[in-house]
């Protein structure tokens, strides 16, 4: 199947008011239920003092309302299951590298043997069968090159083409929703408004605000979108995910090699549409406003494009777009010496191990020229995000094609200032007005 840059530049160029609906991030965490008023690093800062690793939930931790996205954290009879939280940047490495006794079993979101997320819920030796039926699709020279040539590059050169007709831009819509939704979506088979319905839909199924009746129907359109690219590839496979999906066989000990099933297939994308146009936009909105909020930076970069790279990665550290994540401990354990039992949740906190004084210098500040070193922005171990070297490369094109054509783009001092907001989950920049000439 071969796919059509036109049809990839009248999708981006689409005015839709699905985006203020899908990309706003202080209404996304309201509407989840986690939304937090304050800034919480200075609340982590206090917290790591008093230990690398302690009792109770991070929410408890560091005195905000109690929250959490897992339902398994809070039992059919309303007993809350014992929490932890971990601070510091070599025991949430350790933690994150525990595979054994820490499970990704919490994620579990729907009763049953379904797997709503696919590999998110999985543990070796499943986890790592399905990982590599897939894996090589997203490794750095394909993100560099089939992901850049075949889609990123013509989504973003469509876009700053729109642009150069205006004085003026709201990037967070105008830009950073735009790359990364269209990007997965175009490499599944997903076209133009398709892209919105589908990820309203699957918003939709985490949501509880319409009730199980709107999360089942909900469920059904994303079931039935993929299904329907699933049929397409089968007649005229491509280079494209289902495609390559198609193909891919998974091969679990005990149980032999075989191809993933349509249900399979249908999860994977589910993960791969809701993770890679949200989790993208997001970040790529951090990186601009760390750019455009001292000037000095925005300069720097567009001056020396070596600092492109690094600058993505120092965003990455400096606030992470996914500030923490939980395991289920499944075996009793400990972490810095303190007793983990069984059956207790254990929160990792990425934004305060990314802020570990004794691992970085002036860990609060972005500093484009610190020295280079690994972050768990992107978590770490066998449950690193796989899509981290499309999700840079997003950023990489997007923020130079910017630089090239809008060199003196700076902040609008007529419009509210951007910000960042959104819960202990999932955090972003308010808004990104800005002058482009």
């Amino acid at each position: 199947m071969v796919f059509m840059a036109g049809g990839v530049a009248d999708a981006v160029k689409t005015d839709d008011s699905l985006y203020d609906e899908l990309y706003d991030v202080k209404t996304e965490a309201l509407e989840t239920g986690n939304y937090i008023e304050v800034d919480p690093y200075p609340l982590m800062k206090a917290a790591q003092e008093r230990g690398a690793v302690q009792k109770g939930f991070l929410r408890e931790v560091l005195g905000l309302p109690f929250w959490h996205r897992h339902r398994a954290v809070v039992e059919g009879g309303g007993e809350r299951l014992q929490g932890y939280c971990v601070l510091t940047f070599a025991k949430a490495e350790e933690a994150f590298r525990d595979n054994a006794r820490l499970s990704n079993k919490i994620y579990k979101m729907t009763p049953g043997d379904e797997k709503f997320l696919g590999i998110l819920e999985m543990d070796n030796p499943e986890h790592f069968a399905h990982r590599k039926a897939a894996q090589s699709l997203f490794i750095k020279p394909r993100a560099v090159g089939l992901w850049r040539d075949r889609w990123i590059n013509g989504i973003v050169e469509a876009i700053v083409e729109k642009l150069k007709s205006q004085d003026r831009a709201e990037l967070n819509m105008d830009l950073c929703a735009r790359v990364p939704v269209h990007t997965i979506s175009v490499a599944v088979g997903l076209r133009g408004e398709e892209a919105l319905i589908f990820r309203k839909a699957l918003i939709s199924t985490l949501s509880s605000r319409g009730g199980p009746e709107s999360q089942m129907a909900a469920a059904a359109t994303v079931a039935r979108m993929v299904t329907e690219q699933i049929e397409l590839r089968r007649k005229s496979p491509g280079e494209d995910i289902i495609s390559w999906l198609l193909a891919a066989e998974v091969d679990i000990p005990g149980e032999g090699s075989r191809h993933l099933t349509d249900g399979e297939i249908i999860t994977f994308c589910r993960l791969l549409l809701l993770a890679g146009g949200g989790t993208t936009w997001r970040q790529m909105g951090i990186l601009l406003f760390a750019l455009l909020d001292q000037r000095d930076r925005w300069e720097a970069v567009r001056a020396d494009r070596k600092l492109l790279e690094p600058a993505i990665q120092e965003s990455m550290r400096w606030n992470p777009n996914n500030p923490m994540f939980s395991r289920l401990a499944v075996e009793d354990t400990e972490i810095g010496g303190v007793a983990i039992p069984k059956g207790s949740v254990v929160d990792i906190c990425l934004a305060s191990a990314n802020r570990d004084p004794s691992r970085w210098d002036n860990p609060d500040e972005f500093d484009l020229f610190r020295k280079m070193q690994p972050h768990i922005g992107f978590g770490m171990g066998a449950h690193m995000c796989m899509g981290r070297n499309v999700a840079e490369s997003e950023m990489f094109v997007a923020l130079d094609a910017l630089m090239n054509e809008f060199p003196n783009m700076r902040i609008d001092p007529d419009q509210p200032a951007p910000f960042l907001t959104g819960g202990l989950e999932q955090r972003g920049i308010s808004s990104m007005h800005v002058l482009l000439k």
